[in-house]
């Protein structure tokens, strides 16, 4: 089944499609911090659990965790976490080789240049 996130107006719509084209929105919820957008997440990859995955956390079900790297979208299993990160939150996951847990950490602050006079 195909799904995607609209957000817009501070709203999270979870919208399924039913036939070719006809979306149905099947849950509302606020967007927090989340930017207004259509989020595709039917084109998300299953996360590879020897990288570090680094991007916004943008939706959580029942049995995944979604998040968005650049233009793509990463598939998490929820069941690898102790607790879910914050919707519209930026974090780095990794996976500990022993356990195969999920691992959520704040991503570190990158040096940018400013305008200077």
């Amino acid at each position: 089944m195909k799904q995607r996130l609209l957000v817009m107006n501070g709203q999270k719509l979870v919208q399924d499609e039913n036939a070719a084209g006809k979306w149905e929105t099947v849950n509302v919820e606020k967007a927090g911090t989340l930017k207004p957008a259509i989020y595709n997440i039917h084109q998300s990859r299953q996360a590879d659990k020897t990288a570090a995955h680094s991007g916004v956390i943008i939706h959580a079900n029942k049995e995944s965790v979604y998040q968005q790297i650049g233009r793509e979208f990463v598939q998490h299993n929820r069941a690898d976490f102790d607790k879910v990160p914050e919707i519209g939150s930026a974090k780095t996951i990794t996976y500990s080789e022993e356990t195969g847990r999920a691992k959520v950490d704040t991503p570190a602050q990158t040096q940018s240049r400013g305008v200077k006079r």
